[in-house]
This record gives C-alpha cells, sequence and structure tokens, in this order.
C-alpha cells in the first residue's frame, strides 16, 4: 500500500519525531556504555588516563556517519552533571590535609583560576567577542580538571601533598568559575548589568550557597543519624547533592558552592552516624556515580567536537579554530607563569625562615602540567542558553567549539604526557601508603583488645575472653605481616604469596556460603548475610 505524504496528523508526526530521537539517545547511551566497559581495563593495561581514552572513543565514535547524535537540553545539563560530580569530589579528600594546604590551594582554585579567566575574556575579546560573552568563555574554560592528573598521580605515588593540592584545587575551582560563569550569563541574557547587581550577586552565590549548603548538610546528618537501613541512608545521600543545588540555584545561590559545603560536612562529621553497611553500601555507590557520569562526559565529548565545529558560523571556522588555540597556549603558559613563580616566593620565604622548601621546580613543573580542563568545562559549555537578550545567544557556538577543543587538546596532550613527565622529572617517591595501613590497623586492633580486656565495661569474664580471643588473634596476625616484611628481599614475595593464600581462603568461604544457598541448607537471609561478611573481608584485596 502506497503511503501519502502529509496523511499523518501534526501531533503524531511530533510524536514519531519524538520517539525517534528517544531511541537514538538510547542507541548513543549503550555505544558510551559499551566504549566504557571495554576501554576502561584497556586504560589501566596501556598506562594511559581513562578520560584520554574516553574521549578519543567519543571523536572516533562521531566519525561514524550511523552513530547517532541527539541534543541534550541545556537548562538541565549543569543540575543532573554537576552535583554527582562535586558531592563525589568530597568524600575523597580529607578536611585535615585541606586546612594544611590551605593556602596552596585557595592561591589555585580562586586566584588562578579567576586569573585564567579574564586573561582568556581578553584574548577573546581581541579576537572579536563581546566583553560579556568573553566573560563567559574564560569562566568556562579556566577551572582544571583534576580527574586525569590524579590519576597518574596516585599510580605514580606522587607526593601526597601534591596529590592533596591538586584534588583541592578540583573541587574549589569550580565554584570560582561558575561564580563568574553565572554573572557573565546574566550580562549575556539581560543586556546590561551594573556593578551594584554584580556585588549582589556575588554576595547571594557565595554567602547563600554555604549557608544552604551547611544547612542541608546539618539536616542530612540529623536523618542519617535516625536511619539504619543502608539503602535508606544511601539515598540520602544520593538525594543530598541535588537537593541542595537545586535550592541553592532556585534562590540564585550557588549551587556548587551549596554541594560542596555540604559534601564536606558530611565527609567530616557523618561518619558516625552511619550504620557500617550503610557506610560500605555509600562508598561503593558514590564510586561508581563517580566513575559512570566522567567516563559518560568524556565520551559524549568527542561526539559534541564534531557539532560544534559544524555550528560555527558568526566568527567563521579557521577564525573560531584560532581562537582555540590561542586560548589553550595562554592557559598552559599563564599556569606554568604564575605556579612557578607562587613556588619560587615559597621557597625564598622558606629558607629565609630556616624551613624546608615546600616545593621545588620538580613538583611546580608537575604542577604546572596537570592542569587539563575535564568534565566541568564540558557541561558549562553544553550548558549555555540558546537565547540571549536580543534573539540568538551570541557566539554561542564558537564558545562552545573553544571549550570543547580546550579540553580535547589539555586531555589529550597533557594528559598524555603527564605520566612520562613524572618519571623524567623524578618526581614519584618510593614510599607508598601500605606502612600507613598497616600501623593504623595495629592501633587499632591494640584499641579495641585493650576495651574489650577492661574492667569497667561490665561484660562477664567469659563474654570477655571470647572477645579478647579475637582480636589477640587478629593482633597477632597483624603482628606476623610485620616479620614478614622485615624479611628483607624475600619480604616481598612472602607477602604476595600471604595475599594469594587470603584471597583462596577467602574463595571458599564464598563458594560454600552459595553451595548452601544453592542446595537450600540455609535461608536465602542466613546466606547473604554470612556473604556479606565474607565480600566485606575480600574487598581488602582487590
Amino acid at each position: 500500500m502506497r503511503t501519502r505524504t502529509g496523511c499523518c496528523p501534526e501531533w503524531w508526526r511530533a510524536g514519531t519525531a519524538t520517539t525517534i530521537a528517544d531511541v537514538d539517545a538510547v542507541v548513543l547511551l549503550g555505544l558510551l556504555v559499551l566504549g566504557i566497559v571495554v576501554l576502561t581495563p584497556l586504560a589501566g593495561r596501556i598506562g594511559v588516563p581513562q578520560p584520554v581514552v574516553l574521549t578519543v572513543y567519543g571523536l572516533l565514535l562521531a566519525l561514524v556517519p550511523q552513530v547517532p547524535s541527539p541534543r541534550l537540553p541545556p537548562e538541565v545539563i549543569l543540575p543532573l552533571v554537576l552535583p554527582p560530580l562535586l558531592f563525589a569530589t568530597t568524600q575523597r579528600g580529607s578536611l585535615r590535609e585541606l586546612r594544611q594546604d590551605a593556602g596552596s590551594v585557595l592561591f589555585l582554585a580562586v586566584g588562578l583560576t579567576a586569573l585564567s579567566a579574564l586573561v582568556v575574556a581578553v584574548v577573546a575579546h581581541a579576537f572579536g567577542l563581546p566583553w560579556a560573552v568573553a566573560v563567559v568563555l574564560g569562566a568556562v574554560v579556566a577551572p582544571p580538571d583534576p580527574v586525569a592528573a590524579t590519576a597518574v598521580a596516585r599510580r605514580l605515588r606522587l607526593p601526597p601533598r601534591l596529590v592533596t593540592v591538586l584534588e583541592g584545587e578540583g573541587q574549589f575551582n569550580d565554584a570560582t568559575a561558575l561564580t563568574l560563569y553565572s554573572v557573565a550569563l546574566v550580562a549575556v541574557t539581560s543586556g546590561s548589568v551594573g556593578a551594584a547587581e554584580i556585588g549582589w550577586h556575588l554576595f547571594l552565590e557565595v554567602v547563600g550557597g554555604t549557608a544552604i549548603g551547611l544547612v542541608a548538610g546539618l539536616l542530612a546528618r540529623w536523618a542519617l543519624a535516625r536511619l539504619h537501613d543502608a539503602p535508606v541512608e544511601t539515598t540520602v545521600t544520593i538525594a543530598l547533592p541535588f537537593a541542595a543545588y537545586l535550592v541553592a540555584d532556585e534562590v540564585q545561590a550557588s549551587g556548587v558552592l551549596a554541594v560542596l559545603a555540604a559534601g564536606l560536612l558530611l565527609r567530616a562529621r557523618g561518619a558516625g552516624a552511619t550504620t557500617s553497611r550503610g557506610w560500605l553500601l555509600g562508598r561503593a555507590v558514590w564510586r561508581y556515580v563517580d566513575f559512570a557520569v566522567t567516563g559518560l562526559l568524556f565520551g559524549f565529548l568527542g561526539i559534541e567536537l564534531t557539532t560544534a565545529l559544524e555550528g560555527t558560523s558568526q566568527l567563521g571556522n579557521a577564525h573560531a579554530v584560532a581562537l582555540a588555540v590561542t586560548v589553550v597556549a595562554v592557559l598552559i603558559a599563564l599556569r606554568f607563569a604564575v605556579v612557578h613563580a607562587a613556588s619560587a616566593l615559597a621557597g625564598r620565604r622558606a629558607r629565609r625562615r630556616g624551613s624546608a622548601t615546600p616545593a621545588g621546580w620538580r613538583e611546580a613543573t608537575v604542577a604546572s602540567w596537570a592542569g587539563m580542563r575535564g568534565v566541568v568545562t564540558v557541561a558549562l559549555a553544553l550548558a549555555l542558553p540558546v537565547t540571549g537578550a536580543d534573539g540568538d545567544f551570541p557566539y554561542r557556538a564558537e564558545v562552545v567549539l573553544v571549550a570543547l577543543v580546550t579540553v580535547l587538546v589539555t586531555l589529550i596532550a597533557q594528559g598524555l604526557t603527564l605520566a612520562p613527565l613524572v618519571r623524567h622529572l623524578h618526581v614519584a617517591g618510593p614510599a607508598s601508603g601500605d606502612a600507613d595501613v598497616r600501623r593504623l590497623r595495629r592501633e587499632a586492633t591494640a584499641a579495641a583488645l585493650r576495651a574489650v580486656e577492661g574492667p569497667g565495661n561490665g561484660a562477664p569474664e567469659p563474654a570477655r575472653a571470647t572477645a579478647a580471643a579475637r582480636y589477640r588473634a587478629r593482633l597477632a596476625h597483624d603482628e606476623s605481616v610485620v616479620s614478614l616484611i622485615d624479611r628483607g628481599e624475600e619480604g616481598p614475595g612472602l607477602l604476595d604469596a600471604l595475599d594469594r593464600l587470603h584471597v583462596a581462603a577467602l574463595d571458599a568461604e564464598r563458594e560454600t556460603v552459595l553451595e548452601a544457598r544453592r542446595t537450600g541448607a540455609v535461608s536465602p537471609d542466613a546466606a547473604d548475610e554470612v556473604l556479606f561478611e565474607v565480600e566485606a573481608r575480600a574487598s581488602r584485596y582487590e
């Protein structure tokens, strides 16, 4: 039967188009997930940061004509992407370490980020962009992303202080960039903005966002202290960053600062409010969320880059690419100059005081080269509104193109060469955190033994003796591990053999529990209870 053109009503054609777009989005999501599953282990084996591999994969994926490229609504990108990413970073850090290096972190996260945005704005204005749009571009490309850098840092065992500074910069530079970004967007979308309005906007962003985040964190801690179910506790932590961000955004405060304040407060004060199962489940969930969202965004980067290349029109493609290359060069040179100057100044002050130099030129070089851009820049670029004060958002395609090229070039060029640079400069140290783990484990076990042996616990002597026997055995095991380490060159081999024995024993425990559940020898609930204990101990060896 021949189908006549125009036979379907408008609502049917609109619905069909929506369905096709939905199918395209599912296909693209499936391809990106497939890339994450296949390429993440490959990245680890070849020694290349996962974000670099996924970005190249997305770029190659975009070159395949049959691969769909659905558009994401700009207004939903930031609320969906930023809260989980920012909250996940707060759960990795340490407030004590951040306080120790607060000066360096704030210098990079606030001072260098703001200066980078200003210099890029000047460059973009010289290329023909209006001042408001130029500031938007500067804010988009200003914040470095520590994901690839810290992946290399931990694998090569960089000094812990340098890792802390890079991670701290990655947490707080987003707040600086987002504040500049929102103020500049007001100027573009409204047509003009006065000094008083800018001052009020900044005050509301910083003070309002921080206050909302602290209140949200306190409420979440109060709820966690009264909930004693692991899935419910994890649900609270998942809802927290989205709620804090959306409430702050609704009153025009900084959603980024709200999420950071809530996450840091919960990191510092929330551990005692959750159950052990809730802590384990939440830790696993947030590690996965960070992994999945970051991987999807880096994979999506290459696809969006080709779209941006097709959309550039006001400046012309050649002029826009020239602007992108200039911006990348300026960002790299500026970070090198500022970080090395600050390191040299700190070194002179330390020598005058007679103390050790906090960081030499080698660490400053690594910190400079670790300024690659990443997911926040991608999210900010894609979240640009389509319309401005006088119709279409001016130079939107150019801003997106420059931002994505900046991410692509810095991620690939710096991400691929950071590890060789670290090895060449001999910055990585031979020590690892294993010794600290063993020492702290022995101290915790000894404290537990003193607690159960103490006369003030009111327990009957048989119960105390049974509990004490458990911790004495654990302490004896830990001391045996130390004796293996002290046996010279054969120590590492013996430790590896010990780990293999532990893994084999855990496999035997797991198989016994699973077999009992399969045959019905025990109830499923009983099997799951024991299996949880086995898996919790097995996680130490993964």
